[in-house]
């Protein structure tokens, strides 16, 4: 079956549905965990910038095996239910070796991510693909809307922000084993703030683990871009025969048919830290 008829078909079972079905399968491969391996890279975000799509890519390379599912959230959510069901997630270490990877766009934002990875997989090759912070916040509402999450209109829910997640993120600090649902469903603007989360996982992994892709330019360039990928990854030079866009869509490809006045309100609230951004990574910065 084509990969877009599975994607449609799949688009059409409620998310819910999809992840009791997923952790019904997984539960057969928990007892095999210690005999798994851990991935050799990771992609680690952003939320709403093209990791569905990089995941199947770089999952149908002939030198690659994907994650079980793309969004483990060992690293942002799962971290108790212990090693053995992490490595549930990837393929036995026997035959055959090929590099494994996930795709959890959470753990760039999520505040302990890093530091939990940097314990289990300290040199595991690190993706992150940024998206026009604006754009990308757009989307994030409109995607939390079809899912059922989000009751704001967009220039509520900004407003609303601080004080849907300021409660998660006290949690954390006091209970590192809190599941911040809100945090991470209600960030629109905070997941935006690409220095300040880089920055955390600099703090933690070695620069030169990290390749840093706008995801404009995988999605306008996928060949160019997917190439630096797999060079990164020290792959065999291959690419698939179509770059789709593998998630769903919501209206709009970027931030058109946004109010106005919220849209330049964004603008400016990302201008310091998209500065930022380019203070941190230089000429490897994304500019928006």
């Amino acid at each position: 079956m084509a990969p877009a008829v599975i994607d449609e078909l799949r688009s059409r079972v409620p998310v819910g549905v999809r992840h009791r079905i997923a952790r019904a399968r997984l539960r057969y491969r928990v007892p095999t965990g210690r005999w798994r391996r851990l991935p050799d890279a990771m992609v680690i975000g952003a939320q709403r910038a093209g990791t569905s799509s990089l995941y199947r890519y770089l999952g149908a390379h002939p030198e690659v095996s994907a994650s079980f599912r793309k969004e483990v959230e060992y690293f942002s959510r799962y971290e108790h239910l212990g090693e053995r069901w992490y490595r549930a997630h990837f393929d036995l270490d026997v035959g055959r070796r090929r590099l494994t990877f996930e795709a959890t766009p959470d753990y760039l934002f999520h505040p302990l991510a890093a530091q939990r990875a940097r314990a289990l997989v300290p040199d595991a090759k690190l993706v992150v693909l940024l998206r026009d912070p604006v754009a990308r916040a757009v989307s994030h509402h409109r995607h939390m809307v079809r899912l059922g999450y989000e009751q704001l209109d967009f220039d509520a829910a900004l407003d609303a922000e601080p004080g849907r997640c300021g409660p998660d993120l006290s949690r954390l600090a006091v209970d590192p084993g809190h599941d911040p649902k809100a945090l991470l469903r209600f960030s629109y603007v905070a997941r935006g703030r690409y220095e300040e989360q880089l920055r955390r996982w600099f703090d933690h992994f070695p620069r030169d683990q990290f390749l840093v892709i706008r995801s404009e330019d995988l999605f306008g360039d996928p060949v160019r871009s997917f190439a630096a990928i797999v060079d990164f990854l020290a792959l065999l030079s291959w690419q698939p025969q179509h770059f789709a866009n593998v998630s769903r869509p919501t209206r709009g490809s970027g931030a058109g048919g946004t109010d106005p006045g919220i849209e330049a309100r964004l603008r400016e609230t990302f201008r310091a830290p998209n500065a930022a951004l380019v203070e941190l990574l230089g000429d490897a910065a994304p500019r928006w």
